[in-house]
């Protein structure tokens, strides 16, 4: 049986992430949030007081990191060997390690083996940085899904403001510019558009006319709602 995959590619901050969680409910669709295996990791490397520099040490750590998804009601939940750690890679700084350490090849190869398993085994939608290019470049939907710096600056400050912590417009606006550097200039699968995904710009969209055009672009493509 053939296995649908959609694979959705952006910067940091474009709401990537919800935007494919409500497709893929739509859908009926398994949703992986790759960018969370990233941060599963980088909380390893933080609480080992590993410097994000250390190439080495992180090499070394990996052969430590036991990262598993699982599905529990519905919602993907993170495990970093054997602790549900989902609700503690949201922060800040393990982002900011996520995309420092997510250009060593150790820990690229580390994941993109059990993502591969998860999209040859059941209908997904996939996003992340290279999801397209590297990870599922025979997806049958490929979608580029950006926006401003300024617009993703200001979603991310009213989701941290929102949840009561402090925020800095100006200081998220130059860290999302610093990731947006580093995840376009990286050696190893940096973030491009594949030459076959669909450029999706979501500045003044909404998440339901964004998620809307996903299905729109799917179903180009053959891929359904479910009746």
């Amino acid at each position: 049986m053939q296995h649908f995959n959609i694979a959705i590619d952006g910067p940091a901050g474009a709401g990537k992430s919800t935007i494919a969680k409500m497709a893929a409910e739509r859908l009926g669709f398994i949703y992986v949030d790759t960018g969370a295996m990233y941060r599963g990791m980088a909380l390893y490397f933080l609480r080992q007081g590993i410097s994000p520099s250390d190439e080495e040490a992180i090499k070394q750590a990996c052969s430590q990191v036991e990262i598993t998804i699982r599905y529990e009601n519905g919602v993907q939940q993170i495990y970093l060997n054997g602790e549900n750690v989902s609700s503690l890679i949201r922060r800040e700084e393990v982002g900011n390690m996520a995309s420092a350490t997510s250009v060593y090849p150790a820990v690229r190869e580390k994941l993109v083996e059990l993502q591969r398993q998860l999209a040859a085994q059941a209908n997904v939608i996939m996003d992340g940085r290279d999801i397209g290019t590297c990870v599922l470049p025979h997806a049958q939907v490929k979608i580029f899904l950006t926006a401003s710096v300024q617009e993703r600056a200001k979603r991310r400050y009213l989701e941290l403001k929102a949840k009561g912590e402090k925020a800095d417009l100006q200081e998220i606006r130059r860290q999302i510019e610093e990731r947006d550097d580093r995840d376009t200039h990286r050696e190893n699968s940096p973030l491009v558009q594949a030459e076959d995904a669909v450029y999706l710009d979501t500045s003044s969209l909404d998440i339901q006319q964004a998620a809307g055009r996903v299905l729109a672009i799917a179903a180009e493509k053959g891929i359904e709602l479910p009746s």
